[in-house]
């Protein structure tokens, strides 16, 4: 089952961003080749909410983090080999009746390039396959310790098969003659090539799991674990944003006795970065990834839902209010169908005046709360809430990033603390900047 996810979280948490590599999966692709690349950013869409499947890739990339594994293929031979299975024009099957004279009177003034072209992508690809065959047979008893081996399997089936059975015999591929071109690209172009596909698409997941298996060393990422018990737990010790340089690490628990975060702190305290933090991890761990901490365990869960940086959407002629209000439904409507939700929202009600915002925050978040199988992060401004809400709910835990001023300077640990802040730093911040004075002279 997808763990459900929409464009707004995705683009909170830069997931998958502008293509500059300063997002999340900008920092898990140091991937070799396109093919790779690909797959890795079709694995950031699609996170899990099976354990069967989180487990499988946990296993697998932990398996090529722990065996060093290098790529084992030459990175130039996939371009080649994707071009030369893509053309399946019938006027280009070789023959043997044409090699003949002109057809060597051609390859000795260099203008057959037609021929040439099909002669270097038959000997990329047995060159693949060759390779491919070592790789196997060389971590074959390794992945026996791991559910990996199913994989292996599958890659084995094919490489035994009776058609490629000669392949066990080679152990580099030299210049091939025009007759055996003429049998191989037979057999690899219009014989077996939904096979050879199969086996370039496993080569590229080997270069998606040693590219995370590398991050994850690298960064000295963690493998989250899941709960098998039914209570619904979240623990992160040492949690870090992956893309903030020196991030502080925080510590988090949630459960069901207090299942909704109300999250104060002045401007600049850390709260957006704190709940990226969260979700991020989230994120990475539903999709069986390393996750930037030193541990976490966690209950799957079935979706999240972010509202960190949302927009006016102006082409419909919503204010950011109403366009607030629209999100607001949204998530209400899924939590109210659906367990186990990750909600998360950054300063609710920002769009309309502290009046309304005071109530609106106590009443949607007071009504959130009764949601006791999902989780809720949700910051504010208005610490006056926090008070109602103390009277109203007894499973939501009060939060705060702290402010110390040193003189008139505002200083940030970054760290949450239990309670709620009443730093409002707004005034000193703009009297620091000196803009009253600007405005005077």
């Amino acid at each position: 089952m997808a763990f459900k996810v929409d464009n707004q979280t995705i683009s909170d948490l830069k997931i998958i961003g502008n293509n500059k590599g300063n997002d999340i999966y900008g920092l898990f692709n140091k991937t070799n080749t396109r093919g790779g690349a690909e797959i890795l950013k079709d694995m950031f869409k699609y996170p899990s909410s099976k354990e069967e499947e989180i487990m499988h890739r946990v296993n697998t990339i932990r398996f090529f983090k722990e065996e060093k594994i290098e790529f084992p293929f030459n990175n130039a031979l996939f371009d080649t080999i994707e071009f030369y299975l893509s053309n399946t024009d019938e006027r280009t099957r070789l023959t043997h009746h044409q090699d003949n004279v002109k057809r060597k009177f051609e390859s000795i003034i260099g203008s057959d390039t037609e021929y040439q072209q099909i002669n270097k992508g038959v000997s990329d690809t047995l060159q693949f396959m060759v390779d491919l065959n070592h790789f196997v047979s060389a971590i074959e008893n390794k992945a026996l310790k791991n559910n990996f081996l199913k994989d292996v399997n599958k890659v084995k089936e094919i490489l035994d098969s009776s058609d490629l059975t000669f392949i066990k015999d080679i152990n580099s591929v030299g210049k091939l003659s025009y007759d055996k071109t003429v049998e191989y690209d037979q057999l690899f172009r219009f014989t077996i090539k939904e096979n050879i596909l199969k086996l370039l698409h496993y080569a590229y997941e080997i270069d998606v799991f040693i590219s995370v298996a590398k991050v994850s060393e690298n960064l000295n990422f963690a493998f989250a674990e899941i709960n098998k018990n039914d209570r619904n737990v979240i623990e992160m010790q040492g949690v870090f944003h992956p893309l903030v340089p020196n991030a502080v690490p925080n510590n988090i628990t949630i459960d069901e006795n207090n299942n909704m975060i109300f999250l104060t702190g002045a401007n600049m305290a850390g709260k957006s970065t704190f709940m990226k933090t969260f979700s991020i991890a989230v994120y990475l761990a539903h999709m069986g990834f390393p996750i930037p901490a030193e541990s976490m365990r966690f209950n799957i869960q079935n979706g999240m839902f972010t509202t960190i940086n949302l927009a006016d959407d102006l082409n419909m002629g919503f204010s950011h209010f109403y366009a607030e209000v629209s999100r607001v439904k949204k998530v209400a409507e899924a939590v109210n169908t659906n367990d186990r939700l990750i909600v998360v929202f950054d300063e609710l009600f920002r769009g309309t005046n502290v009046k309304d915002a005071y109530e609106a925050t106590v009443a949607i978040v007071s009504a959130f709360a009764t949601k006791r199988k999902c989780t809720f992060i949700i910051s504010t401004h208005i610490v006056e809430a926090g008070e109602d809400l103390k009277k109203l709910r007894d499973n939501i835990k009060f939060l705060y990033l702290p402010t110390i001023m040193k003189g008139k300077t505002p200083k940030y640990t970054y760290t949450i603390k239990e309670g709620i802040t009443e730093d409002r730093h707004g005034m000193i911040i703009i009297q620091n900047e000196k803009i009253l004075d600007i405005l005077k002279n």
